[in-house]
């Protein structure tokens, strides 16, 4: 034997260039090009499901976590929908005409009744139509006070002026008893 002590399986130094490494033999290169195959393979097959994805409509798939697509309560949805929308000042003043007796009183609310909002910022009108000139007249008096209690409500600068409306007239008959150039009986009212 010689005085070397290596084994007939083991490599040696000399055949390998001396590195230290040993190049990879026929079992190890199969290894690493299997590798290889199944990552393009995973590639693949991620890039055809993309595809199929995209063309049902989208990749978002409901799991376990809460995203935008879950469901919510109808309430919440509404005020998500509102804010989206930037309708939160129409629909705060949609709930004040629900509320219209609590916030002018019942007397007040008996007689006049909020018909309209114009939201045009250089307007921001409420119209009111009242039963009677008389409630219509302490309307217009006290419609300063009712501004500043609906912006105080709804936020400063919602209502800047309250278009006050008087009753509507009867309507006009038109016949035989009609004098031309008079405008009837509603001559009286408003």
């Amino acid at each position: 034997m010689s005085g070397r002590g290596k084994g007939a399986g083991e490599p040696s130094q000399e055949r390998s260039g001396g590195a230290g490494a040993p190049e990879p033999s026929g079992v190890d290169l199969a290894r690493v090009a299997l590798r290889a195959a199944k990552e393009q393979a995973r590639a693949r097959g991620a890039a055809a499901q993309q595809k199929k994805q995209a063309r049902r409509g989208g990749g978002l798939r409901s799991g376990a976590r809460a995203d935008g697509r879950d469901p919510l309560p109808l309430g919440s949805a509404i005020n998500r929908l509102i804010t989206e929308r930037g309708w939160e000042t129409p629909a705060a003043v949609g709930g004040v005409m629900g509320r219209w007796p609590q916030i002018v009183g019942e007397d007040l609310a008996n007689h006049c009744v909020p018909l309209r909002y114009d939201e045009d910022p250089a307007e921001r009108v409420l119209t009111v139509q009242c039963d009677s000139t008389a409630w219509a007249t302490q309307l217009r008096l006290l419609a300063p006070q009712l501004v500043a209690r609906l912006n105080a409500d709804l936020g400063q600068g919602t209502v800047r002026l309250i278009k006050v409306l008087g009753p509507g007239g009867p309507q006009r008959r038109f016949g035989p008893l009609r004098a031309p150039g008079s405008t009837g009986p509603g001559d009286t009212y408003g």
